[in-house]
């Protein structure tokens, strides 16, 4: 099992026997299998998606018939074909990849059974030449009474028509990535077969003679690189190549709204839909590692820098207009109209974790990490039941409630794969080098080319700055450790002038750390602080990264947040939410700059947080007593007013 899933992240880099041949990313993430989470935030939501939300997904996509239409299409069913959406397919998909990448980590045989049943009404649903579409299949069967109504489809005589908004091929993308999480998870090809054969037909069909048109929504694109890896087949990767370069061409269909408007290669800035831009940066990513083309890198770094310089949100939210859930203008940052889907802050992990795995930057963990504590973190419930779509900053008296499931269910199916495979986030190696990228309570078995390592952190990171990182070699040697000094300890909440920590506020103790308890001065080299010494059991490194609440400013082009100031306390960002104020009234509230802010660790408050303390004013000018929470803990004691940003009062 071990060597099956050695490199298995969740971008699926895995060993394969092919792995000599190609490209790849210079920095390889250490599979998500080799981390095991003790701490006391992501342990626990990782074993509630295992064993609540992920079975509770199962069980909507049962309720609302999107599992029975696998069985419609082919011919198990009698029923009619369910749901209002083409792309309801999709959910099944992720759920499957998210379960599989659970039973890569723990056994579970009454999963397995329900996934082996799950994947045989997917072959039965497979038309004869790979083709897999329920909706479309399910029509010829006369059992889509009412396609007219059915939104996303392709026209009645043309299975491969209205590619744009039809999502055939996005679907399939993500069947893709489920196959080869369930072959890497149990060994078994039932739905990685299948998923060769739909992409086969794929290959075949769409091409320089053939159909043209790129997918409408990115996301097979992420899957053909993955069955890439899997398979050794170049003509997979070729294949999302392929779709990525006919984006923008003449005679192609052309739209910010999916980023077709101009060549990828053309494209400086983040537009459209937000979900499909970050899934189409990340597949970018993917070509430019897997086929050497140094282009696709230049361009998605472009793009980058406009994001962080000016389209992203202080919780790593991304995708600031409804409208077309959309990327907006340069500075349009909105909070209580704030989209920030979940599927977008997912995307947007994805996104940076390979722009690490390109450049070896520590810039790009920053961004990633922000994301991770917040905007995604919020985006589900305590109990695993309960979700959001968008992601605001800002809410009146009637607040917001996350909600059991959706019409349209992308963001809980995107949430149960993305915490199942968490760990993978944690660490990365390059050469004799491991990267320490995110700090939490931790043990890790790190394989480097002539060495195991196991680590182990020793922390209450985010709540506490004292890591230890205990290091266990299986031999000793010569390694290096690099440490990420993260950004926020440096002053810089981002790495552009979008948002900085405000004057009076900054941290001023210089990173420092110990080796085997004795002072060790580190190099530093692109955000990390390097150890490179002889390593034997029982060695350790120790640091204290400085947690202080901050007030964060914005850049004055953002016109939602002049004037006002937010407030942050490590990666953490904080909202003050209606029942940590006197009267319930948060967005009247006029936070001084000179007002003191004290931090204080409430075990028994929202699954146990470090709250900020201050005193405020009222819109009558009276003092009263306030408490901040982090946002990813807000709407869990009803709804009401909260907000991200607070009015400094000058």
């Amino acid at each position: 099992m071990q060597n099956r899933i050695f490199c298995m992240t969740v971008l699926a880099l895995v060993s394969i026997s092919h792995a000599a041949e190609i490209s790849d990313y210079p920095y390889q993430p250490v599979p998500f299998t080799a981390v095991r989470m003790t701490d006391s935030i992501w342990q626990p939501r990782i074993e509630t998606n295992r064993t609540v939300t992920i079975p509770f997904a199962f069980k909507q996509s049962e309720k609302s018939g999107r599992i029975e239409n696998f069985k419609v299409a082919g011919g198990l069913s009698e029923k009619n074909w369910s749901g209002g959406w083409g792309f309801n397919d999709s959910d099944v998909n992720k759920i499957i990849e998210g379960a599989s990448y659970c039973l890569s980590a723990k056994k579970d045989p009454e999963l397995e059974k329900y996934l082996d049943e799950l994947i045989s009404w997917y072959k039965a649903a497979q038309e004869d030449d790979g083709y897999l579409y329920t909706l479309w299949t399910s029509l010829k069967r006369g059992q889509v009474p009412n396609y007219k109504r059915i939104r996303c489809k392709p026209r009645e005589n043309d299975r491969w028509s209205n590619i744009y908004y039809a999502h055939q091929l996005y679907n399939v993308g993500h069947m893709y990535e489920a196959g080869v999480a369930h072959y890497l998870a149990t060994g078994k090809k039932s739905l990685l077969d299948i998923c060769i054969r739909n992409a086969d037909l794929v290959c075949k069909h769409f091409g320089p003679d053939g159909q043209k048109d790129p997918p409408g929504h990115q996301e097979i694109e992420i899957g053909l690189a993955k069955l890439y890896r899997v398979t050794g087949d170049r003509k997979y990767l070729d294949q999302a190549r392929f779709f990525l370069e006919m984006r923008g061409r003449e005679g192609r269909k052309k739209d910010k709204y999916n980023q077709s408007h101009i060549p990828v290669l053309q494209q400086k800035e983040a537009v459209g839909h937000a979900v499909r831009a970050n899934y189409m940066y990340s597949a970018m990513a993917d070509v430019a590692a897997l086929g050497g083309d140094k282009e696709y890198i230049k361009a998605i770094d472009t793009i980058w820098e406009n994001v962080v310089s000016r389209k992203l949100y202080i919780t790593g939210g991304t995708g600031a207009s409804h409208k077309g859930e959309a990327y907006a203008w340069d500075y349009h940052l909105p909070n209580a109209s704030a989209y920030c889907e979940t599927c977008a802050a997912v995307a947007n992990v994805y996104w940076n974790h390979r722009m690490f795995l390109l450049h070896g930057d520590a810039k790009y963990i920053d961004v990633m990490e922000r994301s991770l504590y917040n905007n995604v973190l919020a985006a589900v419930s305590f109990d695993g039941k309960l979700f959001f779509y968008p992601n605001v900053l800002e809410c009146d008296k009637r607040g917001k409630e996350r909600k059991p499931w959706f019409g349209v269910a992308c963001c809980p199916s995107n949430i149960t794969r993305f915490l199942a495979s968490f760990g993978g986030y944690m660490y990365a190696i390059r050469d004799d080098a491991i990267y320490v990228n995110l700090y939490g309570r931790s043990k890790a078995d790190i394989k480097l080319a002539d060495n195991t390592v196991k680590l182990s952190q020793v922390t209450e990171y985010p709540w506490k700055g004292d890591v230890r990182i205990n290091v266990l070699p299986e031999k000793s040697g010569k390694f290096t450790l690099k440490l990420r000094v993260p950004g926020w300890a440096r002053n810089r909440p981002v790495p552009s002038d979008l948002y900085t920590v405000a004057p009076g506020n900054e941290i001023k103790t210089e990173f420092s750390c110990k080796v085997n308890g004795k002072d060790f001065t580190a190099t530093m080299d692109k955000g990390y602080a390097v150890i490179a010494r002889e390593w034997k059991a029982g060695d350790f490194v120790e640091t204290t990264w400085p947690l202080v609440a901050q007030r964060i400013l914005c850049h004055e082009k953002v016109h939602a947040n002049r004037n006002r100031v937010a407030l942050q306390r490590g990666p953490i960002v904080y909202c003050i939410e209606h029942p940590d104020v006197p009267d319930g009234n948060v967005l009247k509230l006029v936070l001084p700059d000179e007002a003191e802010l004290k931090s204080e660790h409430l075990k028994d408050m929202l699954q146990g947080v470090t709250v900020i303390k201050g005193t405020a004013e009222n819109e009558s000018g009276k003092k009263v007593k306030f408490m901040a929470i982090p946002y990813y803990a807000w709407c869990h004691r009803g709804p009401g007013e909260m907000a991200v940003w607070i009015n400094r009062g000058q």
